[in-house]
């Protein structure tokens, strides 16, 4: 108990919350609208002038909620409970200034462990000024401490939202980038293997022909083959600790030739075709992988969400400087087409392509299906 107490007061604040944007001023311009309303149509206001001034002048802090969210909630309760318990008077009289739960709501959502539990202990403090000040019932403070306890545990029920997606999305991208580490390795260390079988063949042919010449030509390939075998070890020692449950391998990994295996009908499903425009010849083997994997995993979930699609197509377009790839289908749109959270198989694969310098989107077409679209550079320039 100690151990969760010690880590709620410790609790940092959010990273990067949002700023102002045209919803806050939205809100407040609302709920102007609704304070002047009410202050003038309600006939059984006994503050009205202190109710509506104090209404608007604390509306401002609805704008710094989440970039200072105690001092936000502090104001405009200190001043109601000064103003309760030296003035006697009520200036949260009005309904509209029900916009303070809000408050309460982004001090728990937005504020550090002990901006949190001040604010709650504040707003604790201002139900007994008022009920201390007899403008509110003692057994009316039950309902306010339930209503202030709910706004407040929705605030932290967000945040602990908020944080559990942030920590899905980081696994996602951790994954994918051993992914990439994965392919990236097997593709170079075929090459490498190659290397170095070409250097000891050539030693095993200078052993045959003595001379001042083949013995510089054995010291070359001595090196080649030395660094080769030296390359090949420390790769394999490196990605051993991203992969421990899979053994390495040398095979290189899926390249955008092998899309044509997609192509096809699987069982009752729609069918692939797939479209290849372009020179290839040159593209780094990680962007290749890149291509071959987006449009799999692109493919798989128009399989899997795309109600009564009929067709599949994947498209693959290479220039000078990049290479496109679009996945398009033709099911119904209006059915909801995200990809279940579990997966994060789109948000995987943007990850690849940011990594490899390129982009990676997915949406509705303007009239039936999804497309996904993917840019990535030739050289394929890791981030």
């Amino acid at each position: 108990m100690q151990g969760l107490i010690r880590s709620l007061w410790t609790e940092p604040r959010p990273a990067r919350p949002p700023g102002r944007g045209w919803r806050d001023g939205a809100l407040v311009g609302v709920l102007v609208l609704l304070i002047v309303l009410e202050g003038t149509l309600r006939s059984d206001l006994q503050w009205r002038p202190l109710s509506v001034s104090y209404a608007l002048a604390m509306l401002p802090a609805l704008l710094w909620r989440r970039t200072s969210p105690l001092p936000a909630l502090a104001v405009p309760v200190v001043v109601s409970a000064l103003l309760q318990l030296l003035a006697g008077a009520d200036p949260s009289e009005l309904s509209a200034t029900a916009y303070v739960l809000i408050l309460v709501h982004a001090v728990s959502r937005w504020g550090s462990g002990r901006e949190a539990a001040a604010g709650l202990l504040l707003m604790c403090g201002a139900v007994a000024a008022s009920v201390a000040s007899g403008h509110l019932a003692a057994q009316d403070s039950v309902a306010a401490l339930t209503v202030v306890s709910a706004a407040f545990a929705t605030g932290g029920a967000l945040r602990y939202r908020a944080r559990a997606r942030m920590r899905e999305l980081e696994q996602v991208k951790l994954l994918e980038r051993a992914h990439l580490a994965r392919d990236l390795h097997d593709t170079v260390a075929h090459h490498v293997s190659a290397i170095a079988i070409r250097a000891q063949a050539g030693l095993a042919t200078a052993a045959a022909r003595p001379g001042d010449a083949a013995a510089v030509a054995v010291d070359a390939l001595r090196v080649i083959e030395a660094e080769a075998s030296r390359t090949l070890t420390e790769m394999r020692a490196m990605v051993r600790v991203l992969r421990s449950d899979e053994p390495t391998g040398t095979a290189p990994r899926p390249q955008v030739a092998d899309l044509e295996q997609l192509a096809g009908r699987s069982g009752a499903g729609p069918s692939v075709a797939v479209a290849i425009r372009g020179d290839l010849d040159g593209l780094a083997p990680a962007v290749g992988a890149a291509i071959y994997r987006i449009a799999q995993e692109s493919v798989t979930n128009a399989r899997r969400h795309a109600r009564h699609a009929s067709r599949i197509e994947v498209s693959v377009a290479a220039d000078d400087t990049s290479v496109r790839l679009r996945v398009s289908d033709d099911g119904d749109s209006t059915a909801g087409r995200a990809v279940p959270a579990p997966g994060y198989g789109l948000l995987g694969m943007a990850e690849r392509a940011r990594l490899l310098g390129g982009a990676c989107e997915a949406g509705p077409n303007p009239g039936r299906g999804w497309t996904v679209t993917a840019v990535l550079p030739r050289t394929g320039a890791l981030t």
